[in-house]
């Protein structure tokens, strides 16, 4: 039999644009769910069953099909006699031209909550993958001041409350060492849902370029204002790209200076050796140690490091650390010699 959208609004078959704005204005605030802390989660089932009755009744289109096949035509592909058609999932009905294709899609209860109070309730809240804010953004004064305790018609008038802003819509935005050393830019291509002038809704495309600036370290934010979906009474997200930086093969980052684990032998610690490397804009480096050196010893590069962000001509520096090498035996002939070598020292 499916869902009896008239009996859910408690209106007749005749209802008027008005009856049917009066009866889900009552409704709606009888069973949002912020009204009804005890019973959440039916409330909020009830709430958008009055919502998808309102949306469906108001719609001409929408309520054309439901009242020639019932909700199950509505949303199952039902055709009107004689008409083909592609398969499940679209429902028809007749312009007088033959069988013209229509897809049921039920808007959304908090859009419709906002086009009547100016507002939208913080459950289930738009935005595609956020959690949602049962923190109620209305309180009983506000629910009693439009219809009284009761539900009932009062001569108050709704307390319209400023547009709320939605949270902000965050995203990682990985990046290698080499381009935050010399700096890049990145084209990010963005979905997002908006309204036209007359309120239909629609998908559109975006690309948005974000400069990545020499030196910018990880945890950088780059914003770009209302880039959320747009819904009525609320203002959009702001899309937030954080940086981040990939591991690197050869260097970690402390701050400002690079890293470099670089491995030698008991000999060679001893001995002096040399390091080669080739930084992250491409030029070699020979880079001679001359001092012994211990297991807890770093030899300084200056100016070396990553860019400084607010000065890219200056640089911080580089470090190496030295992995040794022991060996893992010695002979009784190697022991004596490098107690004879070193007993001096």
């Amino acid at each position: 039999m499916g869902v009896d959208y008239y009996k859910v609004l408690g209106v007749d078959r005749n209802a008027s644009d008005d009856d049917l704005k009066k009866a889900y204005r009552k409704l709606a605030m009888k069973w949002h769910p912020d009204k009804n802390p005890n019973n959440k989660k039916d409330a909020e089932a009830k709430f958008k069953q009055i919502s998808e009755a309102y949306d469906v009744l108001s719609d001409s289109q929408k309520k054309t099909v439901y009242d020639q096949f019932g909700e199950e035509g509505l949303k199952g592909g039902v055709p009107p006699p004689g008409a083909g058609g592609p398969g499940a999932g679209s429902t028809y009905f007749s312009t007088g031209e033959g069988a013209t294709p229509f897809r049921f899609n039920t808007r959304n209860a908090d859009d419709i909550f906002a086009e009547f109070f100016g507002f939208s309730p913080p459950f289930g809240a738009p935005g595609g993958g956020r959690t949602s804010r049962f923190g109620s953004a209305f309180t009983d004064d506000i629910f009693a001041s439009s219809f009284g305790e009761g539900g009932g018609g009062g001569g108050a008038s709704m307390h319209h409350s400023a547009p709320r802003k939605e949270a902000p819509i965050q995203q990682n935005l990985p990046c290698s060492l080499e381009d935050i050393y010399k700096g890049a830019t990145k084209k990010m291509k963005i979905s997002r849902e908006v309204a036209d002038a007359s309120g239909k809704r629609m998908q559109v495309q975006e690309i948005l370029t974000i400069n990545i600036k020499p030196g910018w370290k990880k945890g950088t934010k780059i914003t770009f204002q209302d880039k959320g979906n747009e819904y009525p009474g609320v203002i959009p997200a702001d899309l937030v790209f954080i940086l981040d930086e990939k591991p690197h093969k050869v260097f970690s980052r402390d701050g400002n200076d690079l890293i470099v684990a670089h491995k030698i032998s008991l000999i060679e610690a001893l001995t002096g050796s040399t390091v080669h490397l080739t930084t992250l804009d491409g030029r070699n480096l020979t880079i001679p140690i001359n001092n012994v050196v211990s297991p807890t010893s770093e030899h300084v590069v200056q100016g070396e490091g990553m860019p400084l962000p607010k000065d890219p001509s200056k640089k911080g520096n580089l470090r190496i650390k030295f992995d040794i090498k022991f060996p893992a035996r010695l002979t009784a002939t190697q022991k004596s010699g490098l107690k004879e070598l070193l007993s001096g020292s």
